[in-house]
């Protein structure tokens, strides 16, 4: 009788959490635009990794060892769509980026080169590039893969095993592999990665997942040397040459221990566990310069649980880099994995839910969003200021309410840095929005806030603003702004 219940209270808790997401979603259609591909009914496309080739061509690499040519991906017409399997028989490839006539692939034990050396379609040649780092066979030890960056280095970041520990070399390490297919110790500190990428001046991220020393799944920066807060990797210092091993203090906070650990770079921005997803993924940064709409620059983060993309807009302030998640676009067919911008400026969009469920219902799926060049009314930006905040929105906002004070909302949380699995939102604050100054022009607004907190989530609602046009809504009336450091001027 109790399994029943809880069965039910499952079930009417995913039909909610369903209908709320396809509402928003319906919402969104107007802006942006979700395009499925069709698959073909004898290809399994549980997608693991995207690369557009040279001549157009998308590649599609999947969980299930395949890799696949897809001609006409950005054609008008989805029938046009065509599907070759290019290469088969590798193992779960989460990692594809092209580079002078080969094709990188992202294995489980190595990093491979591919190429079709005849023109037939098929791949024929397979070259071992990299493989300096030890597997034990257990289901989880994903290794996602990076594009080339500027000087022609891969980057691989490798799940712990179990997500949990470090019996393999470099397991919960960020390797950097050099265009002579040397790898080089990195970074440290990973546990469950997702996404690994940079942003538009070069700099390195990778998502990680809520678990142990992860209260919530994150976007973090990663440099040489660096220590992202997982200590299971710390066996393999020994090797590497990174300097002092790192020991973080459990049931501490992240900037209490970020002062303490110098190589500690806590995340860039937290993601609040079901609020903007549970199960960080891949991403991507818009540098369509305008093609996909307004946010030149801006990380769109994906989410495998939720099927959504999340909005990051970062900032450096004292160095280091912190910012916030704006909900961005719901409503994908399945698990978000890979995204990738096209040359057009569009999205594709790879899913698979196996292993974890989805919101999205489909056991995989290829979609591409199209931004339908209608602009949404959507917080733009929001920065810190040394006494509150300072938002930027996409059209200009009636003046009147978005003056007043109560037209918002501000709460503040963070969460244990702890060796258990998890953390709920703790060290709860409520600061004062003391006053709201709105710019002539009507896209600013200057909030001074009493009481902002370093090392917290700062909790933004702004229900009462309206666009000064259409006296709508915003879009999304919620930013999540992670705040490390308060700028002095």
């Amino acid at each position: 009788m109790v399994k029943a219940a809880l069965c039910v209270a499952c079930a009417a808790f995913l039909f909610t959490t369903c209908a709320v997401a396809q509402s928003k979603a319906s919402a969104e259609d107007e802006y942006y635009r979700i395009v499925p591909l069709p698959i073909p009914e004898d290809v399994v496309l549980e997608v693991g990794g995207l690369e557009f080739m040279p001549d157009g061509r998308l590649a599609v690499s999947t969980r299930r060892g395949d890799i696949y040519m897809v001609d006409n991906a950005l054609a008008d017409d989805p029938k046009k769509v065509r599907f070759n399997r290019w290469a088969d028989g590798l193992h779960e490839v989460l990692g594809l980026a092209y580079r002078d006539g080969w094709l990188y692939a992202v294995q489980r034990g190595e990093v491979s080169r591919v190429k079709d050396s005849n023109g037939d379609g098929r791949a024929d040649v397979f070259e071992t590039f990299c493989d300096d780092w030890g597997i034990s066979g257990d289901y989880h030890e994903y290794p996602i893969g990076s594009r080339f960056d500027k000087d022609g280095n891969l980057y691989v970041v490798l799940c712990l095993t179990g997500s949990f520990t470090s019996e393999a070399e470099y397991r919960g390490w960020c390797l950097k592999i050099t265009p002579d297919g040397k790898a080089v110790p990195f970074a440290s500190g990973i546990r469950s990665p997702a996404g690994l990428g940079f942003n538009h001046l070069g700099d390195l991220f990778y998502t990680d997942n809520q678990g142990p020393w992860n209260g919530t799944s994150s976007l973090k920066h990663l440099t040489q040397g660096s220590f992202a807060g997982h200590p299971a990797g710390n066996r393999w210092y020994s090797i590497a040459n990174l300097g002092p091993t790192p020991n973080p203090r459990s049931g501490s906070r992240f900037h209490i221990e970020a002062g303490k650990i110098p190589q500690y770079i806590p995340p860039a921005c937290l993601l609040p566990h079901g609020k903007v997803g549970q199960s960080a993924s891949g991403f991507v940064f818009d540098g369509s310069g305008g093609r996909f709409g307004p946010f030149k620059n801006h990380l769109l983060v994906g989410d495998q649980h939720h099927s959504n993309l999340t909005r990051v807009v970062l900032e450096k302030v004292n160095g280091r880099y912190q910012g916030a998640a704006i909900p961005f676009r719901s409503g994908f067919a399945s698990g978000v994995v890979p995204v990738l911008q096209a040359p057009d400026g569009s999205l594709f969009v790879g899913g698979t839910n196996r292993g974890w469920g989805s919101i999205g219902p489909k056991e995989y799926a290829l979609e591409r969003l199209v931004w339908t060049g209608k602009t949404p009314f959507e917080l733009l930006d929001m920065k810190a200021r040394p006494d509150g905040f300072e938002l930027t929105f996409t059209e200009p906002v009636d003046k009147a309410p978005a003056a007043d004070p109560k037209s918002y909302g501000i709460k503040t949380y963070t969460y244990v840095f702890q060796a258990d699995y998890g953390s709920p939102e703790v060290d709860e604050t409520k600061p004062i929005i003391e006053s709201a100054t709105v710019s002539d022009d009507g896209l600013r607004v200057r909030l001074v806030v009493d009481g902002l907190q370093v090392g917290h989530v700062h909790d933004l609602k702004l229900n009462g603003v309206r666009s000064a046009s259409k006296q709508a809504p915003l879009l999304h009336p919620v930013a999540y702004y992670t705040l490390w450091n308060i700028p002095k001027d």
